[in-house]
């Protein structure tokens, strides 16, 4: 129940003016996962919820996440912008090395149509981690 709240809380047309409003949310519908989930919050150009999706899953450690699947969906739906989501299984949500390239990567493809990565949250069972809070996004 908790799940379809927060699921609703990040549905299409709710307006996010700070990623942090949507910390909350996206823990609880990622932080219970045993293996890695990587997600994207697709956004209109008032930042504006289009729609979460979950993109690809991985193993305990890792997920295999391809820029262009990304770039290609983001496209589908006509994103302005997107907040990139994925959950650290081990609970730390302290964001790694895999984690800052991956990031640098979609925001160089999507940067290409014109599509800004506004944040890359990471979720843990301990919180959340901003990469823009923590200025990683201007590497």
């Amino acid at each position: 129940m908790a799940k379809r709240f927060a699921r609703r809380k990040l549905a299409k047309g709710r307006k996010i003016t700070q990623p942090s409003q949507a910390f909350e949310h996206l823990q609880l519908l990622l932080q219970d996962y045993e293996h890695e989930v990587f997600s994207v919050l697709f956004l209109d150009s008032q930042h504006r919820v289009i729609r979460f999706e979950e993109l690809f899953r991985g193993t305990i450690d890792a997920a295999s996440v391809y820029p262009r699947e990304v770039l290609k969906a983001a496209l589908a739906y006509n994103a302005a912008a997107v907040i990139l989501v994925h959950n650290h299984p081990s609970g730390d949500p302290e964001p790694s090395d895999a984690d800052r390239r991956i990031t640098e990567r979609l925001k160089e493809a999507l940067g290409l149509m014109d599509i800004r990565v506004i944040d890359h949250v990471v979720v843990g069972s301990e919180g959340c981690a901003s990469f823009a809070e923590q200025g990683l996004l201007s590497m």
